[in-house]
């Protein structure tokens, strides 16, 4: 099994792993009601096996109101019905495990739903212990004597005030602002309170008593505020709040937050930091005692042009700290952005070229469920927009068959994305020459090399069109070429054996002939 495989490298096993994300909803139903689920999810990862995949980040499936999909929790340590139940949960998990692929959670530390009893307790009890658990602040008012909040603030989907004024349960025309860095109902709690801080660590343990081998942590650069709000300058203002937080109070809680995970074991974090500075992402690695990756926004934002990808691996290179506990990530799709074809303009030979670049650059892959099929966003109806967020057309189902609801049953929750009857598993596995034989060939090349794996970067300049580097691990070394122009070129290179091209080739010999839109994999 392509996931049992030891790495053939002496490592931790998160720096050689390739992670796919799960986005509960979208990946499989299992009960026919048209929403994914976890029973869906545990009938499908012999799916996985089949890929390579070594670990699987599984986004929320916690009980929650749903009015941003999960990430407003209501209760952090129960499933939502919507998804099954925990006997469901550890099916998957056991599943996995039995398989030999890693599970890591999401983990939701900046806010909580305002249904959770932690926030109903501390909105209608303003004399509760758990007041302190959440970040209030009085109003200021204008000349005028206009109540207005205490800062501009501005939050992430409404591009509104990140205050929401909470009358006193005790009188109305008193109380206080409370802060949300996205949806009004979605509090952030305050991580200087003690007792917060240890209710957070309690459900991390929850997790990893369970079995799970760590976390993605959302916007986990957020829980470090500043405990004096203050005004962004003006230049700023209606830039989210999210982006711009970025404080010297969140080491000392990350580093905790590390302890408590480090002790269940061999685990790995990896935070969001929301970001696309470089050096900012690896900061919060700390000296090895902070995050263990962080998600690498940098490869999300950047255009599909060779000189732009060209300064990504540069910097990339100068802002990390290679040889230590360390590691950065790549990423080129997810479930907050439009997949990564249909930014590039939805072009086959693109898709193709870019699995290859993702899979062969130094540090940590993370494949959204359906790259390996080459689906774009799906198109969607203005009377079938749910997300606050607009986010719908990335996480339209994945379709598993040629038919009519694509194993779905009557209903999917959201329409499915363009040509799934053939981008779907079925006809991709049976197919000839189909992307996901492409994804399957270049996990498989990853895997059989060290180089791939860990192995140090080199960018080479051969040609304007074309991003080359070299990565060298001890007597194994691979180059790869990809041809981000539309002509064919000829690079002044020795010839070489092909490992896999974006052609899906997996044998013959490369002798610098390179078509327009085309990725290969070489060694000597």
């Amino acid at each position: 099994m392509p996931g049992s495989v030891e790495s053939s490298v002496s490592e931790p096993w998160w720096k050689t792993a390739v992670f796919y994300q799960i986005y509960p909803r979208s990946f499989a139903d299992g009960n026919g009601d048209g929403i994914g689920d976890l029973a869906g999810i545990a009938d499908r990862l012999d799916h996985l096996v089949d890929l390579g995949i070594d670990a699987v980040w599984l986004s929320p499936f916690y009980e929650s109101p749903m009015r941003d999909f999960g990430y407003d929790i209501s209760d952090h340590c129960a499933v939502d019905p919507i998804f099954g139940s925990m006997e469901d949960f550890d099916r998957v998990l056991a599943g996995l495990h039995e398989r030999g692929i890693k599970l890591i959670v999401d983990f939701v530390p900046n806010h909580v739903s305002s249904d959770h009893a932690w926030f109903v307790e501390a909105q209608s009890d303003p004399s509760s212990d758990k007041r302190n658990w959440f970040v209030w602040a009085d109003p200021e008012f204008d000349d005028e004597g206009v109540r207005r909040p205490p800062t501009n603030w501005t939050a992430s989907f409404t591009e509104e005030s990140a205050w929401e004024w909470d009358p006193s349960p005790e009188d109305p025309s008193s109380g206080q602002y409370y802060l949300h860095l996205f949806l009004p109902s979605q509090p952030d709690v305050n991580w200087q309170d003690p007792d917060l801080e240890a209710a957070q660590h309690d459900v991390l343990r929850f997790w990893l008593d369970r079995g799970v081998d760590g976390f993605r942590m959302d916007v986990l650069n957020a829980i470090g505020k500043d405990p004096e709000p203050r005004d962004v300058p003006e230049s700023i203002v209606g830039i989210p709040q999210v982006v711009l937080v970025h404080h010297d109070t969140a080491m000392p809680l990350i580093r905790r937050i590390r302890d408590t995970v480090d002790a269940a074991g061999d685990t790995f974090i990896i935070g969001e930091i929301v970001t696309g500075d470089i050096e900012v992402q690896a900061s919060y690695q700390g000296a090895g005692d902070g995050v263990h990756a962080s998600v690498n926004f940098a490869s999300v934002w950047t255009p599909w042009e060779r000189d732009a990808w060209a300064d990504l691996l540069a910097n990339t290179e100068a802002g990390y700290p290679f040889g230590g506990p360390t590691w950065p990530s790549y990423v080129l799709s997810n479930h907050d952005n439009p997949r990564h074809r249909t930014r590039y303009g939805g072009h086959e030979s693109r898709a193709r070229a870019a699995a290859i670049l993702l899979l062969s650059v130094r540090g940590i892959p993370f494949l959204y469920a359906g790259e390996e099929l080459g689906l774009e966003d799906a198109t969607i109806p203005p009377d079938r927009v749910v997300d606050p967020g607009g986010r719908d057309g990335c996480r339209a189902p994945i379709p598993w068959t040629g038919d009519g609801d694509h194993g779905w049953g009557p209903g999917a929750w959201l329409p499915f994305p363009p040509d799934a009857t053939i981008r779907n598993v079925d006809a991709q596995k049976t197919g000839d020459v189909t992307m996901y034989d492409l994804y399957r060939s270049v996990l498989a090349a990853r895997r059989a090399s060290p180089a791939l794996q860990v192995g140090s970067l080199d960018l080479v300049d051969l040609h304007p069109e074309v991003l080359s580097f070299r990565r060298r691990h001890g007597e194994d070394e691979r180059t790869v070429h990809v041809n981000f122009g539309d002509e064919v070129v000829e690079l002044d290179t020795p010839s070489a054996t092909l490992v896999v091209s974006s052609s899906g080739a997996t044998e013959g010999t490369f002798d610098g002939h390179l078509p327009g839109g085309a990725a290969v994999v070489v060694r000597p």
